[in-house]
């Protein structure tokens, strides 16, 4: 039996389809490449913690793990990861703090990570509570702990300052890569030429509200949008994979109903209820939370320590510049309480 010969819109398909899965399996090939990479295994090299399950006033199941001695005299840092993140995005911060002699807590945002989905929503002074219930699960009866959050995690803290005795619970600060109010009309993730109603437009339709689903594997393509959005123009791309792995893991439903709280919030009020010495860190690169957000938290601090704005860095410090996060956040705990140990400082 003869064969026909294919026709040009036959092989033009067939030439298309080779093409494409030549492309996919690039593509997975630089996904394993990039994950098998040292600077992938160092951010993946999570101390192991002490898990605890902590419950927030509104019933919800909060996932929070505590690293370093559990008796010591050196302070506490309590970490709060931001918007999509997991509690590893401060693995290489917590290494730090644990070898320096500090004990270290961080937590999964609700619905997050392994945290539990919210039984009472993700309204902003829900994550204030989960602070509270956070410190009074593992910090209990301590004078030296430092709260540090980076985004929604800094959001948290002024949730959580709203409503609370600052200087009765903790002993410093540190805001990283955050902003309290006006975060649609704030960000430079679009040009300024768009006309403003159109960038918020967009911002909340697009990005705080998106109900999109990120591909199951990295891309050249979602690694750049990434890149343009959260990470600085020289960012490792193992840095980007590692974060948008945990992206991938967050629950469409839970991303979406925090995108809507952050969307709306104004926390400003609470700014001058943080009274405790506090550090304000930026990225000069960061275009969710630009330097201008941070200088206005700046200027109402009652005892602002330093605003950081670090050159070539975008939002994601913790992972972007852990040794500076990690500098900051040891010299602020020495200026808090002087008899810390600040080993290695």
């Amino acid at each position: 039996m003869s064969c026909r010969p294919r026709s040009a819109k036959q092989r033009a398909i067939a030439g298309a389809g080779a093409a494409t899965l030549a492309a996919v399996a690039g593509e997975l090939a630089v996904g394993r490449m990039l994950r098998r990479g040292q600077e992938y295994r160092l951010l993946s090299a999570f101390p192991e913690g002490r898990a605890t399950t902590v419950i927030s006033a509104d019933g919800t199941r909060i996932h929070a793990e505590t690293f370093g001695p559990e008796e010591t005299d050196a302070p506490t840092f309590v970490l709060a990861p931001g918007w999509t993140e997991e509690l590893q995005i401060f693995g290489r911060v917590i290494q730090q703090l644990v070898y320096r002699g500090y004990r270290a807590v961080a937590y999964d945002l609700r619905g997050q990570g392994a945290s539990g989905l919210p039984a009472g929503g993700q309204e902003i002074h829900r994550y204030g509570e989960d602070i509270e219930a956070v410190l009074e699960a593992t910090c209990a009866g301590r004078d030296d702990v430092i709260l540090a959050g980076h985004s929604l995690g800094g959001m948290s803290i002024a949730a959580w300052a709203a409503a609370h005795d600052v200087g009765a619970r903790i002993a410093a600060a540190a805001l990283l890569s955050t902003g309290f109010a006006d975060l649609v009309a704030g960000s430079r993730l679009f040009p300024r030429q768009i006309p403003a109603p159109v960038r918020h437009h967009l911002g909340e339709r697009y990005v705080l509200r998106g109900t999109t689903k990120p591909l199951p594997v990295t891309t050249t393509v979602s690694r750049r949008v990434l890149r343009r959005t959260a990470f600085a123009p020289d960012a490792s791309e193992a840095s980007i994979v590692f974060y948008e792995q945990m992206l991938r893991r967050c629950p469409v439903p839970a991303r979406v109903a925090a995108g809507r709280a952050v969307s709306r919030l104004d926390l400003l009020h609470a700014v001058p209820r943080i009274t405790v010495p506090t550090v304000v860190l930026v990225g000069t690169h960061d275009r969710l939370t630009p330097p201008s957000h941070s200088e206005r938290i700046a200027a109402s601090l009652p005892k602002l320590t330093k605003l950081i704005v670090l050159d070539d860095i975008g939002h994601m410090s913790p992972l972007e510049c852990p040794d500076r996060v990690v500098a900051e956040l040891a010299g602020l705990a020495d200026h808090a309480r002087p008899r810390a140990l600040v080993s290695g400082a």
